[in-house]
């Protein structure tokens, strides 16, 4: 039986490597060793996801071609100038809905920390709304995700920006005002670098998407129409 895909040691120490040499003349000469070992390993990750997750949630959508971010950062606008990325990164998106809109999976790795989850990270205005409605008429559905034994065990609690106030439209002493502030609903796990290349990566990361997936499932809801069976 074949082994499960995970990186090498060598990628994590690209990956640290280009964090402390951040520049074309450094990275020019070795694109064919990140191409190899760190992208190379995120391809292999993510064809083996586009036939587990099937199983798992097949409304998510796995394609190799398309899941794994570029190296090259968007320097136009920011402050930062340094050419590359120090980590390698892959989403996967709600089928029926655009890569960034909705809620999806994502995880990546990178010279300091692994992260491994998914949620919604920035929702439109009229999609942030729309969630709101959905979550003040279903909050104990949603209470039940986020207090469930697996995922209070792999991501502790619901994560993201919130409000310091209940949204206008919505009473303050709603039941679900704690859900109805937050902005970004988000479920994650950190691990350390260096379990990238542990034999449990996979089974791991795998897993993970699994206890995410009745929450990315739920926020999805009211923007696809689909209903709970």
């Amino acid at each position: 039986m074949a082994s499960l895909p995970r990186f090498s040691e060598r990628a994590i120490r690209f990956l640290r490597s280009l964090k402390r040499n951040n520049r074309r003349d450094w990275f020019q000469p070795r694109k064919e060793e990140y191409e190899q070992h760190v992208r190379g390993a995120m391809l292999a990750i993510v064809e083996q996801l586009a036939i587990d997750l099937r199983r798992v949630c097949p409304e998510i959508v796995v394609d190799p071609k398309t899941a794994i971010y570029r190296i090259y950062r968007d320097t136009r606008f920011s402050a930062n100038k340094t050419p590359y990325k120090t980590h390698i990164a892959a989403s996967f998106p709600w089928r029926g809905l655009p890569k960034h809109e909705g809620a999806g999976l994502y995880f990546h790795v990178a010279a300091e920390e692994i992260w491994i989850g998914g949620g919604m990270y920035a929702p439109q205005t009229a999609q942030l709304h729309a969630v709101r409605e959905h979550i003040a008429a279903n909050s104990r559905r949603l209470r039940s995700i986020v207090d469930s034994a697996a995922f209070r065990r792999t991501f502790r609690r619901l994560e993201g920006e919130q409000l310091q106030r209940v949204p206008r439209g919505f009473p303050r002493d709603h039941e679900a005002a704690d859900f109805l502030r937050y902005r970004q609903f988000l479920a994650g796990r950190e691990l350390g670098p260096s379990f990238a290349t542990n034999a449990r990566f996979y089974p791991t990361l795998l897993e993970t998407f699994r206890t995410a997936t009745p929450l990315i499932r739920f926020l999805n809801e009211p923007l696809t129409g689909a209903r709970r069976l």
